[in-house]
């Protein structure tokens, strides 16, 4: 019931530029990824993995998974905090994220211990013509490149 609420607020805000970013289950998240498949990768960097979310129909975002497990929750807390005071019609918008702790039993010099696992997500509308770096580097880039040394 809640995940269907937020997937419902998640479509809203697609629609309404005004609607302030908002925290996101994780489990709405794992569902809009197919649990973050291969499938849907859409990028991959040094810190994270970003997947195309399906909302339903065509309606889409992306969601960025965080993998540097060193980042604190200050660190993270910050990021957030920075990208929901962006808002410049040349940004891609920031919808939300997602910030989960759970216990899990691992095994770790032959004994079971209990461990945290943090998963940090952040979610921004999708933009189908894929990342900006396919437009700012080749060809133009070079000369950008100089452009800069000269000055």
């Amino acid at each position: 019931m809640a995940e269907r609420k937020a997937r419902r607020d998640l479509e809203r805000m697609l629609v309404d530029e005004t609607a302030e970013p908002r925290a996101l289950p994780l489990s709405l998240l794992e569902d809009i990824t197919r649990d973050f498949s291969h499938a849907h990768e859409i990028g991959r960097g040094g810190f994270a993995v970003v997947y195309k979310g399906i909302l339903g129909g065509d309606i889409a975002v992306a969601v960025k998974r965080l993998t540097n497990a060193f980042m604190d929750e200050m660190e993270f807390h910050r990021e957030v905090e920075c990208l929901m005071r962006v808002k410049h019609k040349n940004v891609v918008r920031f919808l939300g994220y997602c910030a989960n702790r759970q216990g899990t039993m691992e095994t770790y010099d032959n004994k079971l211990v209990m461990a945290d696992v943090h998963q940090r997500l952040l979610c921004f509308e999708y933009i189908p013509q894929g990342s900006l770096d396919k437009y700012i580097v080749g060809t133009t880039m070079q000369p950008l490149t100089l452009l800069f040394l000269y000055f």
